[in-house]
């Protein structure tokens, strides 16, 4: 009955949108009525529940509505004056599409669901599970690192198995004609076999690379015979819980995928390089914490690649895993979606993965999903796919549609630069029009964001991330319209080290772009000084420019690269364990951990007082026991025999409880394995509770003073950053950057 009402609501709602959308307003009545609906959703933006939500979304919606009915029919050129027209018309289309993919996306968010959490608590009727760890190059300690957290997980043993799809020890590569590639692919692949070993574990490897990660999955799928089938990423460890977690879910027997959110230990480049990592929200915890709970009320939850569980019987009907595209997760969700195959998400974060290090990889990887998602936009197109609901044609349409970002992105770029330069006329308005509709639409959307996004997404961050990527973005969307069956997977380089501050290889299109449009606030200066017939419309376009310029200015901090040394991200942990040092024996507590060692806390100071460079033995209880109904944190069982490894004083320092000792490992790479998955992956209490820290919300005030912080401070020392860099390099040629530094959108696609 509610949602009968909802819906009775909202078409009555949209009628009356419609009616006041189009009622021809002088400017000081519209400006009235744009100042009384803002201060009207301030109100009903803090409304509880989905009546709350439509009604702001409503509100929201009336001055959208009425800038789009003026921009239309008031704004754009005339034919006649073609030299303006065609650039006006392009910049309407490029806010009609930005209109379009922000009403689809609230569309999808406006009725979150949250799902119910269920347990398998019974082993008896547990599913059998077979656990997929494609690998193509990353490092073998990483690999085993979350080989030994899936073989840790809380589930019967008897009843799953861990695979490790090893593609970069394919025949192929086995009998590779150069031969240093041949032997490599060969040493690869006696490591991993005894990883495998150690760790209990099935090692594969198909005969020949073909369709990428998907052609790997499905050579998985031939070799085993499980249930349900999980599939991790070769850098995305579980929590012990994962399996307890999801597969209760699957007692519905429509249910083809379980999707959890990713969590990951390391900022993001743009993250680390702004320094914003642990005070702002993620640039993943919008999809995560609220456009996939929107996806799931509509039964469009799509595979994201890893930290997933699907059902084998699901994958056989439609042949395994899909492959026509570079993004085979959601375009595999697709076809099963199109059979009427149920998907759920589950919005507690059980992996632990890590981000690309340099912004070239972080380019590359966004580049491949682009592409990915226009192949399946193109060759796959939702709205024509039968099988699907209403609901999951607009779901996936805006899902693809969205990488088209860099079109519009690029063209608000560009029009102001077009009258300042030029003076092309391409938006005809008063200043006082502009006021009245243009303004009221823009704090609009602004506040529609907030009440939809606050916590999850600071005002403005989202348009710094959108020009990042839209200078490589737009070639690599060009590439694929041109040829959607060209790209090829690339996979995206982890775990990456720099020496010293620098500035990306990537980074000079950034450093002109910005150049150019600071050499044209110089002119946009001029004009308004001596152009004096159009100073008001200069204005309005020069606050425009000035915004545009803001963000370019802030994205040169994410261009210079941050030291970086550490292989792998430290993180905060809470254990007690046993030291043994010499003939001593110390209790001491575990601090913090990454894959390499820990940061321990004596609990007293050895007799002889300097420890560094000493070699000990760690040992400590392992994490074994989880409370199966509540939220509890998982404790060390006394009753299970210690876990040990040998480790190596490499740093000694006092802290404010006690002596701090850095602890690096010397065991063989299983058993470090093992250690790290049991201290770091199997709670994940700790990171998860640090992470939702970040969960505040920002004003878009204090947002744009943060823009304009950074565009400032970069802005300055970026550029002349640069040009001592390409002074001091003189007329030497240096050497291209390697394949690897770059990012995909600049490759040469497949042939």
């Amino acid at each position: 009955m509610l949602n009968l009402l909802l819906y009775v609501f909202a078409t009555i709602a949209t009628i009356a949108t419609f009616f006041i959308v189009t009622l021809p307003l002088s400017v000081e009545v519209q400006l009235f009525l744009g100042l009384f609906v803002l201060v009207a959703m301030q109100f009903t933006k803090v409304l509880p529940g989905t009546l709350g939500r439509v009604t702001f979304l409503t509100l929201g919606g009336v001055l959208v509505g009425r800038y789009v009915y003026w921009r239309v029919t008031q704004t754009v050129p005339p034919i006649e004056n073609f030299y303006d027209f065609v650039p006006g018309v392009l910049l309407l289309v490029a806010e009609l599409f930005c209109i379009l993919m922000f009403f689809l996306s609230a569309l999808i968010v406006s009725d979150r669901y949250e799902r119910p959490r269920k347990v398998q608590n019974s082993d008896a009727d547990a599913p059998t599970v077979d656990v997929f760890i494609p690998s193509y190059n990353e490092d073998p300690g990483l690999v085993a690192c979350t080989i030994a957290a899936a073989k840790n997980m809380d589930y019967p043993k008897d009843k799953f198995r861990v695979f490790l799809l090893d593609d970069g020890a394919t025949l192929q590569k086995l009998n590779s004609t150069d031969q240093k590639a041949a032997l490599a692919a060969y040493e690869r692949s006696q490591e991993f076999k005894r990883i495998c070993e150690d760790l209990g574990a099935t090692y594969l490897a198909r005969e020949r690379n073909e369709h990428a990660k998907a052609g790997n999955l499905n050579y998985g799928l031939s070799r085993s015979e499980g249930d349900l089938v999980v599939v991790f990423d070769a850098d995305h460890a579980p929590s012990r819980e994962f399996l307890r977690e999801t597969v209760a879910y699957f007692k519905d027997p429509e249910l083809f995928l379980v999707q959890t959110p990713h969590f990951f230990l390391n900022p993001d480049p743009i993250e680390r390089n702004l320094r914003t990592y642990n005070i702002m929200p993620s640039e993943n915890d919008m999809f995560y914490g609220m456009i996939q709970k929107g996806l799931d009320k509509w039964d469009a939850t799509f595979f994201c690649g890893s930290g997933a569980v699907l059902r084998r019987a699901a994958l056989n009907e439609v042949g395994g895993f899909s492959g026509v595209s570079i993004t085979e997760d959601c375009e595999t969700a697709l076809e099963l979606h199109s059979r009427g195959w149920k998907s759920a998400y589950v919005d507690r974060p059980m992996i632990a993965g890590l981000q690309p290090d340099t912004l070239a990889s972080f380019i590359g990887q966004r580049s491949r999903w682009c592409r990915g998602m226009l192949q399946i936009l193109m060759l796959k197109n939702p709205m024509f796919k039968p099988g699907l609901s209403f609901m999951q044609r607009v779901a996936y349409m805006s899902s693809a549609m969205f990488w088209l970002f860099p079109f519009p992105r690029l063209v608000f770029l560009l029009a102001p630069l077009m009258f300042i330069l030029f003076n092309m006329k391409i938006y005809i308005a008063s200043p006082q029009e502009f006021l009245a509709y243009t303004m009221t639409y823009i704090l609009a959307v602004v506040t529609i964001q907030s009440g939809l996004y606050g916590k999850l997404r600071w005002p403005w961050i989202s348009e710094l991330y959108e020009y990042i990527q839209s200078i490589y973005l737009f070639p690599a969307i060009f590439s694929v319209l041109m040829n959607p069956r060209a790209p090829k997977f690339n996979v995206t380089t982890k775990g990456e080290t720099l020496e010293e501050e620098q500035l990306s290889v990537i980074a000079w299109p950034y450093i002109i772009v910005f150049a150019v449009m600071l050499l044209t606030t110089g002119v946009l200066a001029w004009r308004l000084q001596n152009d004096t017939g159009q100073t008001a419309l200069l204005g309005v376009v020069g606050i425009w420019h000035v915004f545009n310029l803001i963000i370019a200015g802030a994205a040169l901090g994410a261009i210079l690269e941050r030291k970086e040394v550490r292989t792998a991200p430290r993180i905060r942990v809470h254990r007690k364990a046993t030291l043994r040092l010499r003939d001593e024996t110390i209790p001491v507590n575990l601090v913090e951990s990454n894959t390499n060692g820990l940061l321990l806390q004596l609990e007293r100071a050895p007799a002889w007082g300097n420890v560094l460079g000493d070699n000990g033995h760690l040992t400590f209880h392992p994490c074994q026991s989880l409370d199966r109904s509540a939220d509890a944190t998982p404790e060390p069982d006394a009753a299970l025999a210690e876990t040990g490894i040998n480790i190596r004083v490499a740093s000694q320092r006092a802290g404010s409880k006690g002596i701090l000792i850095g602890a690096a490992y010397l065991d063989t790479v299983a058993t470090r394995a093992i250690v790290s998955s049991d201290v770091m992956f199997a709670d994940l209490t700790i990171p998860r509770a640090l992470h939702n820290r970040k969960l505040t919300g920002s004003s878009v005030v204090a947002g744009m003073m943060r823009l304009t912080r950074w565009a400032l401070y970069y802005g300055i020392r970026v550029p002349v950053l640069g040009l001592m860099t390409a002074l001091r390099s003189g007329l030497k040629r240096k050497p291209a950057p390697v394949e690897q530094d770059l990012p995909e959108s600049v490759l040469a696609p497949a042939e």
